[in-house]
């Protein structure tokens, strides 16, 4: 099960990813493999040398009683040091953000690939939808064609 970040590709310029495990409470993990979870509106932030995963939304999981968690509590990220001070520099130089892009699971554990971003003007939101509108006709062109 994949929960995607649709929107960030079309809101952001993603010049670099990263895979980063994420701490979750025991019920947390049942929601996200039923795909009860909504990366939408987070963003990640670094304090303290560590990385948080903020406004990510897990729904509580239905038969959790009393052991359910916060659905949009915050979660830490595991990076290594060297590649959390790397994207430290990059957000306070240059202005970046950090963007969850999509959760999905591999080797069992839950894992989350943060885009280092920069926000689009209109314009590139414009030429965006006009490549991908060019590009779909290519397709169907080509379908028809063969």
């Amino acid at each position: 099960m994949e929960i995607l970040n649709r929107k960030a590709r079309y809101d952001y310029i993603i010049e670099e990813e990263y895979e980063a495990g994420i701490v979750l409470t025991g019920t947390e993990i049942k929601s996200i493999r039923l795909g009860k979870a909504n990366i939408k509106d987070s963003y990640a932030i670094i304090k303290n040398e560590e990385i948080f995963l903020l406004n990510t939304h897990i729904s509580a999981y239905e038969k959790g009683n009393i052991f359910n968690h916060n659905e949009t509590r915050t979660r830490k990220l595991l990076l290594h040091k060297k590649e959390i001070k790397k994207l430290s520099n990059k957000i306070e130089l240059s202005g970046y953000t950090l963007i969850p892009l999509k959760i999905y699971f591999k080797n069992g554990k839950a894992k989350v690939l943060i885009g280092l971003a920069k926000g689009k003007k209109n314009y590139d939101k414009r030429e965006s939808i006009k490549e991908r509108d060019i590009e779909r006709e290519m397709r169907k062109n080509l379908k028809y064609h063969n």
